[in-house]
């Protein structure tokens, strides 16, 4: 351990040497690698964290630089899938910390495989569905959740813990969501950075060994109105299918759709096949419209505002609508089953 590295965050009391030593050897899933997820990840590496395990499913974009700090120009020229671009600046940051980097989408099938071997789970996700998963496996394997959530101005956040705190599931009902997305009413950085400092703060708490000083409340902020509001984190809702009847819904294999409405994209993604050759669909596609492939990625302009994006683990992005109905007639056209 490189202890004039971390010399000024030994110097705070509460962390010391030995919760130090604590970090170095501890390991977190960081779910997302867009606004919430460059940032935890960018603190935690910071912090000596010992390993992180790093997935998202997208690449980035010119619109992300406002507020994904680990994303530059060049990402946005390469079309770099976000969790290689997180990856190679991450590395630069700090070379004694293990990054695995996945690109993909987080699913009942390989959620186990991605939370094996970790000590926390942190949120860096733009939609509940996915939340909810994390939240199931979590209380499953009896690790803790951080939860963070951020739209407009305003943020939510959530350190749970199986055992001693409820779950997302107590305290949020699906469905329940007002619609607003970032692509409908925006969102500013300080609200990303201020609910992911929360989320990391507490997750730092908890693998240095304090755990008495954990939050223990759902904070609600809206940082442009001057609000902020705690709710305290009380017993566990009767019959919550995950931490009360453990049943956990959202790990069921069929629990989740083949079509995702990804947050203020105006996309749709479609995961039907496990793999798909781009430089076959590369071929194919040029003979429709304007084609580019990376090692990553395939992109194609197929249709008057709609682009096509595949990725070599099945996944396909709908770019130009919000409608999972006109997406799969457009998969279904140039993809088919």
């Amino acid at each position: 351990m490189d202890t004039a590295r971390y010399s000024r965050q030994m110097l705070f009391q509460p962390i010391q040497e030995s919760g130090q030593k604590a970090l170095s050897t501890s390991s977190a899933l960081v779910v997302g690698a867009g606004a919430l997820g460059t940032v935890i990840s960018n603190q935690l590496v910071r912090a000596g964290i010992g390993k992180i395990r790093l997935i998202d499913r997208d690449y980035v974009e010119l619109s992300n630089l406002q507020r994904q700090i680990m994303f530059d120009e060049t990402d946005v020229k390469d079309a770099m899938p976000k969790a290689v671009a997180a990856k190679n600046k991450l590395e630069k940051i700090n070379s004694q910390v293990e990054i695995d980097a996945i690109i993909g989408n987080v699913t009942a099938e390989n959620i186990d495989d991605l939370i094996k071997d970790v000590d926390v789970v942190l949120d860096g996700t733009d939609n509940f569905a996915t939340r909810y998963l994390l939240n199931d496996a979590c209380f499953k394997h009896q690790l803790p959740f951080s939860y963070g959530g951020v739209v407009s101005s305003r943020g939510m956040t959530a350190f749970f813990v199986p055992g001693k705190t409820p779950c997302l599931r107590c305290i949020t009902k699906e469905g329940e969501g007002d619609g607003q997305t970032c692509d409908t009413v925006g969102v500013i950085a300080p609200a990303v950075d201020i609910i992911a400092s929360f989320e990391v703060t507490e997750t730092l708490k908890y693998l240095t060994n304090n755990q008495d000083a954990l939050r223990n409340t759902l904070k609600t902020i809206d940082m442009w109105y001057n609000r902020h509001y705690d709710m305290k984190l009380t017993a566990p809702k009767a019959g919550c299918p995950t931490c009360q009847k453990e049943t956990f819904p959202a790990l069921k294999k069929n629990a989740q759709n083949e079509e995702t409405v990804l947050c203020g994209r105006d996309t749709v993604q479609i995961h039907r096949t496990s793999q798909l050759n781009l430089e076959k669909w590369e071929s194919q596609l040029m003979k429709i419209g304007r084609v580019r492939r990376t090692p990553f990625l395939l992109k194609a302009a197929v249709d008057e505002g709609v682009d096509l994006v595949l990725f070599k683990d099945g996944r396909v992005l709908v770019q130009g609508t919000e409608d999972p109905v006109q997406a799969r007639t457009l998969y279904d056209r140039y993809i088919g089953s």
